[in-house]
């Protein structure tokens, strides 16, 4: 048994908390089964993985490029509180597990094998669940299943190690099954059937923000068909407009932190010019956008094509649920900065909101949650209801993630650890199963799983025809939605 275990550890340390290579060796595999040439499959995993790691750089250098205004957030307003971004949220659980629950990180991992296990499970049955998604962001999935562990133990602090991690594994591999299940056809609308769909943090907000959208009308206006005139036309060029809006952004805030701060701070040397760090910092996020979105077109293309193998021959019309960054290629590109600038516009809306009513939680804006989840809404948005949902829906997101984080997290008991997950699915839905798991007990947990079950039905229920044939036949797809 520890063998066995052992080897999981192995896989799941090198190569499923490591996005690139999960994504590459879903490439390999799909390749092989299509009986590619060994020379060809070896180059889609190359390019796949490589792709996935110029999308971590453009990630890391964006919230790395955040990461002054954080700190300064909190350290030069003397603002102690909880801070929202999935990291901070992994190191609250793993600080908190042995002292408040006298468990380890280590069960974290035998979850998400469970979690994997359970969704795939619902795949492979999908003439009767009718879940046609597998969830394959492995840096995702540790951090959701650390948090989940953590909200799990809350309900039922008395249950044994492997009653927690069934119960748990099975109300996470449905969340992951279900929640990229409803991403399915917003996707495949989005990147004219591209043959992926979002396994994220935001996979309920994207299907509710879509939805929501799609009442402003077909013929609203998007980002893409404005045309500034003038000289104002230099905001046709995504870069241009996102590095003029990042300085006004920036800017101002670093104004505010001040020129001392930072050289305290050791983020600007005391001989540096204050003016031209600022200009750097804004114009950074415009680099780092542009690589994030370099390394989606890289790995897309691989993923799309060697999924098929996987589909036929291993789980037959099954999809990928991949990163949500990995839409950003698609639509407006301008979608992704004006996501981030009015989510956040709703989170500092919001926390302001719990400073004023003296909340006796304090949440700090994390830069994952403000640009990740709010970019990604916008995208889907502009693309079913134009620019008005596009502005509209990140903002009521922030503001959602806001005050949503700051019940749960003060709810489960994790506030004093300093970390929440904080995206917008977990300040919603999550903090929901909480609740009813905490007071509905076993009955709770029937619940929510059965509700999950019951939403990829309704969605069947209602597009018979066309359910399974987006993803098995999108060129036949659109004709049928044509001719309605």
């Amino acid at each position: 048994m520890n063998f066995l275990l052992n080897i999981w550890t192995y896989f799941a340390t090198n190569i499923l908390q490591v996005p690139a290579f999960f994504i590459g060796l879903i490439v390999l595999v799909g390749y092989i089964l299509l009986r590619r040439p060994w020379y060809e499959s070896f180059a889609g995993f190359i390019k796949a993985t490589v792709g996935y790691l110029v999308l971590g750089v453009g990630s890391s250098g964006l919230v790395n490029n955040f990461r002054p205004i954080l700190v300064g957030l909190a350290d030069r307003f003397k603002l102690s509180a909880v801070v929202i971004d999935p990291y901070f949220g992994q190191n609250a659980v793993t600080a908190g597990l042995p002292g408040t629950f006298n468990r380890t990180f280590s069960q974290v991992m035998l979850l998400l094998l469970i979690a994997m296990i359970f969704n795939i499970l619902l795949v492979a049955f999908r003439k009767y669940t009718k879940i046609r998604s597998i969830f394959t962001t492995g840096h995702v999935q540790v951090q959701q299943a650390s948090t989940a562990f953590w909200i799990i133990l809350f309900a039922f602090p008395a249950l044994g190690n492997t009653q927690v991690l069934l119960l748990m594994g099975i109300i996470l591999g449905t969340y992951w099954a279900v929640g990229s299940n409803l991403t399915v056809e917003i996707t495949q609308e989005l990147t004219d059937g591209a043959g992926f769909c979002v396994a994220h943090q935001q996979m309920f907000g994207l299907a509710l923000f879509s939805k929501l959208a799609s009442k402003f009308g077909k013929n609203s206006k998007k980002l893409e068909d404005y045309t500034f005139p003038g000289f104002l036309s230099i905001f046709n060029e995504n870069v241009v407009a996102t590095s003029v809006l990042m300085l006004i952004f920036f800017g101002s805030i670093l104004l505010i932190l001040g020129k001392d701060w930072l050289i305290a701070a050791k983020f600007l040397g005391a001989d540096k010019s204050f003016f031209f760090y600022v200009l750097t910092t804004s114009l950074n996020f415009a680099v780092y956008l542009s690589i994030l979105q370099l390394g989606v077109r890289m790995f897309v293309t691989e993923l799309t094509q060697s999924f098929q193998g996987i589909s036929t021959k291993l789980l037959p019309g099954a999809v990928a649920g991949i990163d949500c960054a990995a839409v950003y290629g698609f639509g407006s590109p301008n979608a992704v900065t004006i996501g981030f600038l009015f989510g956040a516009l709703g989170q500092f809306l919001a926390i302001l909101t719990l400073i004023a009513f003296k909340s006796p939680v304090l949440i700090i804006a994390g830069f994952v949650p403000v640009f990740f989840d709010n970019a990604t809404i916008a995208v889907f948005a502009n693309n079913k209801g134009g620019i008005k949902a596009a502005m509209l829906f990140p903002f009521i997101s922030g503001l959602i993630q806001v005050f949503g984080s700051a019940f749960v997290v003060q709810f489960i008991g994790l506030a004093k650890f300093g970390g929440y997950l904080g995206m917008f699915d977990w300040a919603t839905v999550w903090p929901v199963i909480a609740v009813a798991m905490k007071y509905g007990q076993f009955i709770g947990v029937a619940i929510v799983v059965l509700v999950l079950l019951a939403i990829p039905q309704i969605q069947y229920a209602r597009n018979k025809e066309n359910y399974f044939l987006i993803t098995d036949d999108y060129a036949q797809y659109v004709k049928n939605k044509k001719a309605e």
